[in-house]
Order: structure tokens, then C-alpha cells, then sequence
């Protein structure tokens, strides 16, 4: 049983979708951004569940992300339709923590795809990567450190990672001092 959902962020519409396994899909199917504050589930279709407990989760962990209060998701992910060789360069984004980056040689690294063409295969991997965000395919950069590719858009791209961070500066500051 699978259910969607549609909601509002910053950066625009997200369409998500879930089995009981957990969030199977999460793109941007809007291209205008919105001011919503507060993300809200829009529409939803199906029976209700357990992949109606990932959503509301989905969608709650969602709105505090976007509010800079997230950093990690807990939400689970649902793989099971991504070929074996990307599901494994998608996993190891898992190593790829709240406002880091890394490079596509790098990624493929971390998936223990040590050959020459790991690379390629990691940037396939992640330009048809179904879960945007909370597969957060939007940390990996071309080996010049430039925004390469993003299924989402490389202006979504580039928010999303000035919004983590930033997050990570306001955490950084917030600490109290070393006496």
C-alpha cells in the first residue's frame, strides 16, 4: 500500500510518497517557491496506515528542517525499487552528515565502489535519486567543488545547503563559551 502526500515548503511543492516500509519518493513538483512558515500536508490519498505514520512524520520532520531546528531525520526510507549498485551509493549518503559535502569520487568511495568509473555511477545514482533532501543528495559536489546537477534544481540545491549552513553557524555560536 503506498500513500502521497503534497506539501508546501520554502523551496517549493513537495510531493511525497510512502509504503509501509517508509518514504519511497520526495520531489519537487513545482518550480515556484512559496513563503509558507509552516509546512502543511495538502492533499492525501489511500487508506490510512502504517505509510500514513511515515508521512506525518515525513512532513513533520520536514517543516523542522526548513525551520533550521532538524538536523537529522528519523523518518525511514523505502529503497526497495532503486537497483542494488545505486541503493548502495544512496545508503552511503547516510555517512554524509548535516552540512557536510562531499565529492561523487568521494561517495563512491564511501559505497565501496573503489573503480575508475565509480564517480559516473555515483552522479548517475544521485540524478535519479527518489528522495530528495532526506537522501541528501543535494551534499555531493563535483571534484572542483563546484554544484553539479540536482533533480530538484541547482538554485534548490545551492538553498539547501546555504540553509544547513547556516543552521550549523547559529549551533556553532549558540554554544556557551569554554570558561
Amino acid at each position: 500500500m503506498t500513500m502521497d502526500t503534497t506539501m508546501a515548503t520554502p523551496l517549493g511543492e513537495l510531493t511525497l510518497r510512502a509504503t509501509d516500509q517508509g518514504l519511497s519518493s520526495c520531489v519537487f513538483t513545482s518550480g515556484a517557491r512559496t513563503n509558507a512558515r509552516r509546512v502543511r500536508p495538502r492533499t492525501r490519498t489511500g487508506n490510512a496506515n502504517l505509510a500514513q505514520v511515515w508521512l506525518d512524520r515525513a512532513c513533520g520532520e520536514f517543516e523542522a528542517f526548513f525551520a533550521g531546528e532538524l538536523t537529522e531525520f528519523t523518518v525511514p526510507v523505502d529503497l526497495s525499487r532503486v537497483d542494488p549498485p545505486a541503493r548502495q551509493a544512496l545508503t552511503a549518503l547516510d555517512d554524509v552528515g548535516y552540512g557536510q559535502t562531499t565529492t561523487y569520487r568521494g561517495l563512491a568511495l564511501l559505497a565501496g565502489d573503489n573503480e575508475p568509473q565509480g564517480a559516473q555511477r555515483a552522479g548517475i545514482a544521485m540524478a535519479r535519486n527518489p528522495i530528495l533532501i532526506r537522501v541528501p543528495c543535494h551534499r555531493v559536489l563535483a571534484a572542483d567543488g563546484s554544484l553539479r546537477g540536482y533533480r530538484g534544481g541547482l538554485d534548490r540545491k545551492r538553498a539547501l545547503l546555504d540553509l544547513e549552513s547556516a543552521a550549523r553557524q547559529t549551533e556553532a555560536g549558540a554554544q556557551p563559551a569554554a570558561a
